[in-house]
Parts: C-alpha cells; sequence; structure tokens
C-alpha cells in the first residue's frame, strides 16, 4: 500500500509547528488505511531533528542535508522532496500552508505532475486512494470538497492551526534514510544571501495560539503598545488590520486578512477592527473570537463569539490587570 510522505519544514535548526500537525494528520490518515508515514527533513545540519520527527510519529525519515540547503531554495527543494517521491510513489504528499509551503506544494505537483490541493482545513482519503480536501472559501461562508484526479502523489497543504501534532512519545529503531539528490549549484535561479530577523523576539502569527490584532480604532501606533501588554500577559502574538498596516503604523508581516496572512488560533481578540470582509477572510476560523469596539453595529460582532461594546482604551487595560491576576493566583 502506498505511504503518506511528509514534508516537515524547519527553519534555524527548528521544527515548524506547521510541518509537525502535518505529520500527525498524516498518521491519522494513515491509521485508518494501514500506510506508512514517511517524514521528509530537507536542510543544512539537521539530523539532529530525526528523533523529534520519530517521536510525533513518523515510521521512516528521509534525510536530505547540504551546505547550500541551509536556506530555503525553491529548485533545490523541489528536487530534493521530487526525488523523495518518486522513490516512494506516495499516496499523498502533505505539508503545511506556511509561506513556504505553499510555494514549494506547487512546484511539486508542477513536477510530478500531480493535483494539488492547498490550504485545506480537512482531509480524507477514499479508499480509492483518491485524497479529499476541504478548503474554506469567501472569507469562510462556503465550504470547497475537492478531490483530487490521480490517486498517486497528490499534494495538499494544511492551514496551520487546524490540525493536532501527536504528543511526542519515546520510539526507537526508526530508520533514517539520506537521499542521495546530485544538486546543480549553478541552477537555482535565486539566492538568499542574508536573512534578517525583526528586531523583537516575536511569535509567528500563522502558528501562534492566541492573537491581539488592532485597527484603526487605535487612532495611532504609539497605541499599539496596549496591545502588546495584553499580548504578553496571554503569551500572544500581536497583529493587525489592513488599515493599520497601510497607515504605517505595523509592518506588512503583521497584517492579518484577504491580503495579509490567513490565522486559525485558539483565542483572536480584536481592538478597533470594524471587521471588513477582507479581514474576516484571514481570521474567521479562529475558535473563539473576542470583538471589542464601540460601534456597536460594526461587522466584527457578527462573527465574534463574544462581544464587548466599549472604549478600547478602557477595555484592553482592564483586561490585562484582570489576565495578569489570574496568573498570580494560579501561582500561589
Amino acid at each position: 500500500m502506498n505511504p503518506i510522505l511528509v514534508f516537515c519544514e524547519q527553519r534555524d535548526g527548528h521544527l515548524k509547528k506547521a510541518g509537525l500537525e502535518a505529520l500527525g494528520e498524516g498518521c491519522r490518515l494513515a491509521g485508518k488505511g494501514g500506510r506508512e508515514v514517511i517524514a521528509v527533513l530537507i536542510g543544512s545540519s539537521v539530523d539532529s531533528l530525526a528523533a523529534d520527527l520519530a517521536a510525533h510519529g513518523a515510521s521512516r525519515i528521509l534525510l536530505m542535508e547540504d551546505e547550500v540547503l541551509d536556506h530555503y531554495s525553491p529548485e533545490l527543494y523541489t528536487s530534493g522532496l521530487a526525488e523523495a517521491a518518486t522513490r516512494v510513489r506516495p499516496v499523498a504528499v502533505l505539508m503545511g500552508a506556511t509561506a513556504m509551503g505553499k510555494d514549494l506544494a506547487a512546484k511539486l505537483a508542477a513536477r510530478l505532475e500531480s493535483a494539488l490541493l492547498q490550504d485545506c482545513v480537512a482531509l480524507e482519503i477514499e479508499p480509492n486512494g483518491t485524497l479529499v480536501g476541504t478548503r474554506l472559501l469567501y472569507g469562510g461562508k462556503l465550504r470547497a470538497i475537492v478531490r483530487a484526479t490521480h490517486p498517486i502523489s497528490q499534494v495538499a497543504t494544511l492551514r496551520p492551526n487546524v490540525f493536532s501534532p501527536l504528543e511526542p512519545r519515546a520510539v526507537s529503531g526508526v530508520p533514517v534514510e539520506r537521499l542521495s539528490v546530485r544538486l546543480d549549484r549553478t541552477r537555482p535561479m535565486t539566492r538568499v544571501r542574508e536573512v534578517r530577523g525583526a528586531a523583537e523576539d516575536k511569535r509567528e502569527l500563522t502558528e501562534a495560539p492566541i492573537i491581539v490584532a488592532g485597527g484603526r480604532g487605535l487612532r495611532g501606533p504609539e497605541h499599539f503598545k496596549l496591545l502588546e501588554e495584553l499580548a504578553k500577559a496571554l503569551g500572544a502574538a500581536v497583529g493587525a488590520s489592513r488599515a493599520a498596516v497601510d497607515a504605517g503604523w505595523k509592518p506588512h508581516a503583521s497584517q492579518v486578512g484577504l491580503t495579509g496572512k490567513t490565522v486559525s488560533p485558539q483565542l483572536y481578540i480584536a481592538c478597533g477592527i470594524s471587521g471588513a470582509i477582507q479581514h474576516q477572510a484571514g481570521m474567521s476560523s479562529a475558535r473563539v473570537i473576542v470583538a471589542i469596539n464601540n460601534n456597536p453595529n460594526a461587522p466584527i460582532f457578527n462573527l465574534a463569539t463574544y462581544g464587548i461594546v466599549g472604549d478600547l482604551f478602557e477595555v484592553v487595560p482592564l483586561l490585562t490587570e484582570e489576565v495578569k491576576r489570574l496568573k498570580q493566583e494560579d501561582r500561589k
């Protein structure tokens, strides 16, 4: 029976949560059909991560290491993953719907001449091997059921924070095989010369379990400090609406919405965000949505699990203090 192949993304020697979520979903699908789950790890000096993949459910690991793979190269990573797929002939290739994952999945599907199911929120494999995915359309107002047309090496990306990784467990004897792929070092049309990180340590929006986001209602960039204090108390990431980004209050990397990032946190707190359809498209799949707005007719309240009609400059500090108080009580 054809196995399930999972590309497990890593960055700076650390496995990305989206990759572990894809691995967990691969194990769930494999459990229904008795398939093997093979993890693929690509990078430079990443062999130490193999044990983590084994602990999270991989039954076999394919490792491709080379110094030229230190940074993501679309062409070289596609070559490595295509070689792995050609070798094991998987029923499906899964990966997280991250910036890297979406780019790599499209190139891999083209290379393998296979089907591509992007940004899925649910997956199933039919008895004949056909991969069936569920995708959200029109800001989550519709669900589309999409089926691949050929049940071999079907490629799918999984929306981060929708699927759950397996709880790590102690295992031993999981085989690790090294992929020998001839890399044409002169071939890449683009090369990464330098990577500049943010000046401060920030949580990745697409992986954060809690997000506190601000919009035009904050009235200026200096007031994002209120949200940052609440986020620090909650252990959350800070996001922004397009209006706040367009005004120059926050960088584009912080934007949530149709032209920004699509997020699916456990908790999303929208502060001073009216809730235009473009913004809803990026956060409507959050499990719990709390809206704080002084306009009772703001569209965000139609989507919110809990709504607070009030002045965010009064409500947010009170929330921050209450979170801090509860945490202090838990420590006692």
